[in-house]
């Protein structure tokens, strides 16, 4: 039983990791807190959709177009350095977000501002963070602590934004970001605790040069190609997420109280696999899991839309959850593993927009499907074309059916205990 639980090993074995952990947790409940704040603010403020959906925008914009630039500066810089300058920047617009919350009456296109350049900081700060688990674990607790950090990031999804209702209807939008702005404080405080991590011993080359060479490695690699392109089968073809209001209102009369129901099915399953990822952050084959957890994910989304009872195709909805996590980790875990340590920036930044873009697009996709035939063959095509998609990906890269932990060059020191020690 004890093997199948969430292995808890790098928290006790990495004090760098621990601090790290703890602190980029906190912090990521405050972002999902600030996220509802805005949305809350600018809804009171404007009234319009239109506006509404412009936060949205006014955060994944910057990641989108600056991603693959502050990647290649994250494989330039000393990454510790850079992430606390990033992490402050946030910090700061977390922290002037909570003025004009307390001081009302600043224009929305002055709150959306914030909002970008808050962003901006978080897309800078992203690549870098993501390179930190490599250089703090050793390579057998890697898929481990990749479990760790998503299941803090499923807990912030489900508690975050029930807090900052409760904070936002009884102390204001400007107590909500406050709040945000102390956690920054943890994830400084995570991060001071870092070691030096130098980029590796050719760091990026300056400007466009180092970004061309991060996509020349990603072309190159069938390995990481292969983990990238299931990420896409699986969001871009059958993403659900905009189909939850039309399903809500056939299967359940349009009740509102219902349509959270979707969401939270998918991240009680999310929750639960990262509760019990012990039985498959230890198996070997990391590539053959992930294809494994992509092809679920699609054949639950098809039962899903095959599915007339309501409460039977929740469930279907909480096994999608659950394989969407063993995907995630696992393809984390192929990525990081595979990546030296000079491009880890880079590679982060690539998979950071590949996750970050390929939802929306599948969004898109379902909802202009359902749009011209209905729910149910928009939910059941996605699933089927994903599992097409899997099924070829997974035949075409051999070395994704293959043991993981092969052949990461320019690697830190075995088991990281040189950098651990300092």
């Amino acid at each position: 039983m004890r093997h199948t639980l969430l292995d808890v090993t790098p928290l006790r074995s990495s004090p760098p990791f621990r601090r790290l952990w703890t602190g980029q947790t906190l912090s990521g409940f405050g972002s999902r807190m600030t996220l509802v704040a805005v949305m809350f603010q600018v809804w009171q403020t404007t009234e319009s959709t239109v506006w509404t959906g412009a936060v949205g925008l006014a955060q994944a914009l910057p990641l989108v177009v600056l991603g693959l630039f502050a990647g290649s500066l994250a494989d330039r810089l000393e990454r510790r350095r850079f992430y606390l300058l990033m992490t402050a920047g946030q910090a700061v617009c977390s922290f002037l977000l909570a003025l004009q919350g307390f001081l009302g009456h600043v224009p929305v296109a002055g709150v959306l501002g914030l909002v970008v350049l808050q962003a901006c900081f978080g897309a800078g700060g992203a690549p870098a963070s993501r390179t930190f688990v490599p250089y703090l674990l050793p390579e057998h607790q890697l898929a481990a602590g990749l479990a760790l950090r998503r299941i803090a990031f499923q807990g912030a999804l489900l508690l975050g934004p029930a807090l900052s209702g409760w904070i936002v209807g009884g102390l204001g939008v400007g107590a909500c970001y406050l709040i945000d702005a102390l956690t920054f404080a943890a994830a400084l405080h995570g991060a001071f605790g870092l070691p030096r991590m130098e980029p590796g011993d050719e760091p990026a080359r300056p400007g466009l040069r180092g970004v061309l060479d991060g996509l020349a490695f990603l072309a190159r690699t069938p390995v990481i190609r292969g983990a990238l392109l299931t990420d896409l089968a699986v969001t871009v073809l059958s993403m659900p997420v905009s189909l939850f209001p039309l399903v809500n209102a056939e299967r359940f009369g349009g009740d509102p109280r219902t349509l959270g129901l979707f969401l939270t099915a998918l991240a009680v399953g999310g929750v639960a696999a990262s509760l019990f990822s012990g039985t498959f952050t230890r198996l070997p084959r990391s590539g053959l899991v992930m294809l494994g957890g992509s092809a679920t994910w699609g054949a639950a989304l098809t039962l899903f839309g095959m599915s007339s009872e309501p409460w039977a195709g929740l469930a279907f909805l909480v096994v999608a959850g659950a394989a969407d996590t063993v995907s995630v980790v696992s393809r984390n875990t192929v990525v990081q593993t595979h990546t030296p340590h000079g491009l880890l920036g880079r590679v982060g930044a690539a998979e950071q927009i590949v996750g970050q873009a390929g939802p929306d697009i599948g969004n898109l996709r379902g909802g202009l499907v359902a749009d011209a035939t209905s729910s149910a063959a928009a939910l059941v095509s996605g699933g089927l074309l994903c599992l097409a998609a899997v099924a070829v990906v997974g035949a075409t890269t051999a070395d994704l059916r293959g043991p993981s932990g092969q052949g990461r060059s320019g690697a830190a020191p075995a088991g990281g205990g040189v950098l651990r020690a300092k």
